[in-house]
């Protein structure tokens, strides 16, 4: 089984701002796919610190270094759930 990531509503061009679907018309999340995938010109990467799940937290791997723009190997999504 191969495994995108890419491949979701959220890199989709058919998603507009407030999250809904263009072609469906429906409220569209980031574990959704589907046949009228267009991939976005270009993705956002905006993975840092600030946008982990574990920033300013205990179980931040690297408190004493973690600030905006850096980032570790324990990176973890806002979506995490542990």
């Amino acid at each position: 089984m191969a495994i995108r990531l890419g491949s979701s509503c959220m890199n989709c061009d058919n998603m507009m701002s407030d999250s809904m679907c263009k072609v469906h018309g429906v409220k569209v999340a980031s574990h959704y796919t589907c046949d009228h995938f267009e991939m976005k010109a270009e993705l956002a990467d905006h993975r840092d610190c600030t946008s982990c799940q574990r920033y300013e937290r205990d179980d931040c791997a690297n408190p004493a270094k973690a600030s905006p723009g850096m980032m570790c190997s324990v990176w973890a999504p806002r979506e995490f759930r542990a």
